[in-house]
């Protein structure tokens, strides 16, 4: 299964950058998963629950950062098995800048076996494809609350009580 596309985020590179390399950010982000702890450099073990269809399990495996050139380009390695089969994976992001946000080009290739497999390619490709629109949906979400937090550093904040 192949993936590729571009996304465009409402953060330059460098906050861009941050956001996808930063573990506790990182697993808020993606859809599902339930730890991303640290596991050697670069390296995070991970715990997600995922489901196609009738199918769905935990899978535990890994995920490391390879190749990094910040705030440009990385590689991501993946790497899970589960009850429902395995996944293994590999993904290129790069970061462009474009005035006050940040184009993120994509590329991965990723290959699925056991009881999961068995859903169909075209329902792993839109199952595969809804995660990726959930993780950018969630990352320029993130972004834009950090950057309206950051333009009222002191903003009064009001706290409403019934009853008095």
């Amino acid at each position: 299964m192949k993936l590729a596309g571009t996304v465009t985020l409402p953060a330059p590179p460098s906050e861009v950058w941050s956001l996808l390399t930063d573990a506790p950010r990182l697993s808020r982000l993606l859809p599902g998963c339930e730890q991303l702890e640290p596991d050697g450099p670069d390296r995070y073990k991970a715990a997600v629950k995922f489901g196609i269809a009738a199918i769905s399990g935990k899978y535990a495996g890994t995920l490391e950062f390879a190749e990094k050139k910040p705030p440009h380009s990385l590689i991501l390695k993946l790497d899970g098995k589960g009850l429902p089969g395995f996944v293994k994976g590999e993904g290129r992001i790069e970061l462009t800048p474009k005035g006050d946000t940040t184009e993120i080009a994509y590329t991965g290739e990723a290959h699925v076996g056991g009881l999961i497999a068995s859903v169909g390619q075209r329902m792993l490709d839109a199952a595969a494809r809804k995660i990726v629109q959930q993780f950018f949906d969630s990352a320029k979400a993130e972004l834009e609350s950090t950057k309206g937090a950051a333009a009222e550093p002191n903003s009064p904040v009001k706290a409403h009580r019934k009853g008095n």
